[in-house]
């Protein structure tokens, strides 16, 4: 009986499958560090670092396109946005008393609703889903341009805008905030 060298079960899992699964925990980490730091600039960081570990699980399921995208508008556009808010609105750099406001079971248990209803929602929407395996890989640009520009043009196009509001917004909160300032004087 000769078994073929190159079969993987699940109890012998290959380089990039535990890369994938350290990476993961990583990034999980990552995130957990993100929601419960009270100090918004470090909340920000580890942000950068938790998609940057999304960038590398994307890379490492052949998806490099996607990776690049994650890397690009994510931890490039996303964050920079994110950490010019914190300044033109003169957040706290340091320990902030009022990023805690004593919630956190009702936001732990309506976080573990949400993410119950997300994987029974996935799960039930791709359980009779089968990969192609002859057509183009599903990571490739050329697939994922045809489904961006064919499926997902409004959504892509709506989260632009949500992002120049919000840039427009922090500009707005900074602004009113120095002239009341400066009023009161």
């Amino acid at each position: 009986m000769n078994l073929a060298a190159d079969s993987h079960g699940f109890l012998s899992p290959t380089g990039v499958e535990i890369t994938f699964l350290l990476v993961g925990l990583v990034t999980f980490g990552a995130a957990l560090v993100t929601v419960t730091t009270r100090q918004l600039v470090h909340a920000a960081l580890w942000l950068v670092v938790t998609l940057g570990g999304l960038a590398v699980e994307y890379l490492l399921l052949t998806a490099e396109f996607i990776a690049w995208v994650q890397v690009l508008i994510y931890v490039g556009s996303v964050v920079v946005l994110l950490l010019f808010g914190l300044m033109l609105t003169r957040a706290p750099i340091g320990r902030s008393p009022d990023a805690d406001s004593g919630n956190r079971w009702v936001a732990l248990g309506v976080a573990v609703v949400a993410a119950a209803a997300l994987i029974w929602v996935v799960v039930d929407a791709f359980r009779t889903t089968w990969i192609d395996l002859d057509g183009a890989p599903s990571g490739s640009t050329e697939v994922t341009g045809e489904a961006l520009f064919q499926n997902w043009v409004l959504p892509f196009e709506a989260l632009s805008v949500l992002l120049l509001a919000a840039l427009v917004g922090a500009i707005v909160l900074s602004r009113k905030a120095k002239a009341d300032k400066e009023g009161a004087r």
